[in-house]
This record gives C-alpha cells, structure tokens and sequence, in this order.
C-alpha cells in the first residue's frame, strides 16, 4: 500500500493499482509510469510527494528523480512540478488539462523570456495574453502594473527580478487554469 498525500486529503493506493511498475529494465522508465499511476489515480491531477522516499522505493538516488522530472514531466508535457528540497522538502506534480492551444501560447511566452528583454517587449508579451483572451484585461493591467512598479524608462531591459515575477505569474496562469 502507498500512501500519497494531496492537496485535497490523503489517498491510499493499493499495490494492485500501480502494478507492473518495477525496477527492472529501464529505472526512469519504471518512475514515469509509478508517477503518472498515482496521477491517474488522483481525484485532482496533483500529487505531493517526498523525494526521499520516492528514490528509496526505487532504492535510487534522489538525482535520479530530479532526472525523470526534469526530462518527462515538463510543462511541454503537460506537467507542473514544484520542488522544495531540505527536511520537509516535497515534490508536487500537477497533471495540466489545458486546451493544447492555450498551453502553447503560454509556453512560447516563456521561452521568450529566457532570454533578456526589455520592458516594452515584457509588456508586448502581456497584450497577446490579453488578445489571445488568456488572461482578462484586468489582469494584463495588474501584470503591466508589477512590472513598471519604479521604472524610469520602457525601454530598457527587464530586470532579473520582474522577469521572474512574469515567469510565476504566467505559471499562476498553468496552474489555475
């Protein structure tokens, strides 16, 4: 039996409904499929996890867990994931079920801003959420507001702090959507 707890409760998974899912063969193989079993077993597509105690099932490392989430549950595939590592460090897996459409617009956003731009193009970046009606005008207006919160000038580039704060609330927008 697994215990697995949620952010709506706790959910005990018998043995039986994750079966087949072993360590032989191929270890990130056998760790997807473990992981996207609870997902499915799950009321609300969202696991909590410990890292921990995840790598010692699979008697692993918890580098091999950072791996598989790293590589095969991105946001790309329709996954979110949240670590906190230390003591009561966990692990929360969100299974996104977004229309197609909208999860690339929102990822083609984010991958724009890995790399610099500057305040005109974050606020650019913001209208098409608003045009695309991913996000209301009310909160392309708030998001706006964030950003130039102390600016002198639009176009310079967007500091590494309010790029950030973008990338979390374009996240926000993943999550609750």
């Amino acid at each position: 039996m697994v215990v697995v707890f949620l952010s709506g409760g706790i959910i005990i998974v018998k043995d039986s409904q994750i079966k087949g899912v072993s360590v032989m063969g191929n270890l990130a193989n056998a760790i997807e499929v473990y992981i996207k079993r609870l997902l499915a077993a799950s009321p609300n597509a969202t696991l909590l996890l410990q890292r921990k105690e995840l790598a010692e099932r699979f008697q692993c490392v918890p580098s091999q867990i950072n791996y598989v989430l790293a590589t095969r549950f991105t946001a790309g595939h329709g996954y979110l994931v949240e670590s906190r590592r230390g003591e009561g460090g966990y692990l929360r897996i969100k299974r996104l079920d977004l229309n197609k459409e909208r999860v690339n617009q929102l990822l083609s956003v984010l991958n724009d801003l890995k790399r610099k731009i500057t305040v005109n193009e974050a606020l650019g970046l913001i209208d098409r959420l608003a045009d695309a009606r991913i996000v209301t005008r009310r909160e392309n207006e708030i998001m706006k507001a964030a950003l130039t919160q102390g600016l002198r000038a639009q176009n310079q580039l967007l500091s590494n702090n309010k790029r950030e704060m973008l990338v979390e609330m374009l996240e926000v927008l993943l999550k609750d959507s």
